[in-house]
């Protein structure tokens, strides 16, 4: 599920910064070792009465190391994703863009055309997020056209902005991109997110 529409689905949701959401965005063992860990701590200082009840803890952290071991073992293989790389790459803006929006009505989004820093505006269960893709196979990505992207998102009262880059996303964007609600759009999930035509079979 590589981005921000797969999430809708859910109706529960939690926030971005919450425990559970950076547990859900980092690597399988990290709740693992959490839940482990958790396990240890009941086994050296609850009463043998309350092990059993106090164990269950540990519960929603390995639900959610099982859920990233099932995400990441959907994710494209670097073959698969080097050669939608170089295809991408490839293409004109006409076939790009019509590929992107194809991917996101796909998605079961409403997509409208823009001007300005974002292409896209997409709307799902009433959840708006603006979409950068005409700068994606430029060689470096600085911060100015994030923040122009971040202001057009305030300015269209859209939840989030997702920027597309295949390469060269410099450090001090890729901070930007930490501190701000913009998403960065990259080879593997943009290989999830797309279906090339006429593309040949590949090795994951």
């Amino acid at each position: 599920m590589p981005h921000f529409l797969k999430d809708s689905n859910v109706r529960f949701k939690i926030s971005e910064n919450s425990l559970f959401a950076i547990l859900l965005r980092s690597h399988w063992w990290i709740s693992f070792a959490v839940a482990a860990a958790l396990l240890l701590l009941v086994q050296l200082f609850v009463p043998a009465a309350y092990v059993i009840h106090a164990s269950s803890l540990a519960l929603p952290f390995l639900v959610i190391g099982g859920c990233v071991v099932w995400k990441q073992a959907k994710l494209p293989g670097a073959g698969r994703v080097a050669a939608t790389v170089d295809a991408i790459r490839a293409m004109s803006w006409r076939e790009f863009s019509a590929l992107m929006e194809q991917a996101y009505r796909r998605e079961g989004c409403s997509v409208t055309r823009l001007t300005g820093a974002a292409d896209f505006k997409l709307v799902k269960m009433g959840k708006i997020t603006l979409l950068c893709c005409k700068r994606w196979k430029a060689a470096s990505h600085g911060i100015e056209p994030l923040r122009e992207l971040d202001k057009q998102r305030d300015a269209e009262n859209a939840h989030d902005a997702i920027y597309v880059a295949l390469d060269g996303v410099t450090d001090n964007a890729r901070g930007y991109i930490g501190k701000h609600r913009v998403r960065l759009l990259e080879g593997r999930e943009l290989t999830s997110l797309l279906r090339l035509p006429g593309r040949a079979r590949t090795r994951n």
